[in-house]
């Protein structure tokens, strides 16, 4: 018997932290559909217009196909 997982890529932004960034993002995708295991594949920031750093994070999720 073989297991099969569906990959999806997701983008956390928060004003907190890179931990926080991820949290938020897998929390989201785990309400929609169980996460399996995830990827933290690029990090990077940006400092909004009032001045605050935005920390984002892009994340690869794979998640269990029915079998």
């Amino acid at each position: 018997m073989s297991v099969q997982f569906e990959v999806v890529e997701r983008v956390g932004v928060s004003t907190e932290s890179i931990s926080e960034a991820i949290k938020s993002v897998l929390s989201t995708a785990n309400n929609e559909k169980k996460v399996a295991w995830f990827e933290v594949i690029e990090q990077r920031g940006r400092l909004t217009s009032e001045g605050k750093v935005e920390f984002q994070v892009k994340i690869k999720i794979g998640r269990k196909l029915s079998e």
